[in-house]
């Protein structure tokens, strides 16, 4: 179905949010994990000194209302059902804590010309209570049908796929139907073009998907449990959104160990062997 043309303006390259507070409560942590069907006791041990283990995508979950503010701002509401999650770049400076208050703040820094529409580029800035950085995350979305006048403006992210070698491990990975259903609930992070096939239809779209935090959340698990990797020794996750994913689905995840330091580099596959995420890449340190 083709969508009516929207325009959005150049001027809205630097608008920010107000810090948003959120409690990151032991249940929410434990519900994000088992909402992914995490099995490891180290994302439910409300016994350990610091509560549950934080799955290293939990971040997308604080971060989602400050997007939407985010949202409110630059965009229209229109517009709001048009994002489809393009890239992805997180940063954990340090393992989150049950029980520790987050401050989340987002800011607009660019705007690019795409194929498909525009690519909509802000930064998310998350500090403790006493105001050290806890996580940064680049974040990309290219609303579908939407444009702007003139050249791109501010940051621009990275274009393009590396090539996976042939000899990568492939990791297969099921998804079930109702997980966009259960993702939203376990997340917090509710956009109906994931669970309400309607709204999906008239944004142009074939059906529900999924959304590219839970496939990036489903491809990092899988990786991690692959290579034996403690989830609080992760640092850096970035990973592009190539493709979408249908509901149910079998995906395969491609990885091979990073050749500029202790991490690995990862892809994910569709049913059709056609890349759904590229560009993927988890990083880590000694705790």
């Amino acid at each position: 179905m083709a969508l009516a043309p929207l325009y959005l303006s150049r001027e809205i390259v630097g608008a920010s949010t107000a810090p948003f507070s959120q409690e990151i409560d032991a249940r929410w942590l434990m519900a994000y994990a088992g909402g992914l069907g995490e099995t490891d006791p180290c994302y439910y041990d409300t016994t350990a000194a610091e509560g549950p283990v934080a799955h290293p995508l939990f971040p997308v979950c604080y971060e989602w209302p400050t997007l939407l503010a985010l949202r409110t701002l630059a965009t229209s509401d229109q517009m709001a059902t048009r994002s489809v999650h393009a890239m992805h770049d997180l940063v954990l400076h340090r393992p989150l804590r049950a029980g520790e208050t987050l401050r989340t703040t987002a800011r607009v820094t660019g705007l690019a010309h795409r194929r498909a529409g525009t690519l909509l580029t802000a930064r998310n800035d998350t500090v403790d209570a006493l105001g050290r950085s806890v996580t940064t995350t680049h974040y990309g979305s290219v609303y579908r049908g939407v444009g702007f006048e003139g050249a791109d403006a501010g940051e621009q992210s990275a274009r393009g796929a590396f090539d996976m070698p042939s000899g990568a491990a492939r990791l297969p990975v099921t998804v079930p139907a109702g997980l966009a259903h259960t993702y939203s609930e376990c997340a917090r992070i509710w956009n109906p073009i994931h669970t309400d096939v309607a709204v999906a239809r008239a944004a142009g779209l074939p059906g529900i998907i999924l959304h590219g935090t839970a496939t990036l959340a489903l491809a990092v698990s899988r990786v991690m449990r692959h290579v034996h990797v403690d989830p609080r020794a992760v640092r850096r996750v970035r990973a592009s959104f190539t493709g979408m994913v249908p509901l149910p689905s079998r995906l395969t995840v491609r990885v091979l160990e990073a050749t500029e330091g202790p991490g690995y580099l990862f892809d994910v596959l569709g049913e059709d062997d056609a890349p759904v995420l590229s560009r993927g890449a988890l990083y880590f340190g000694l705790r």
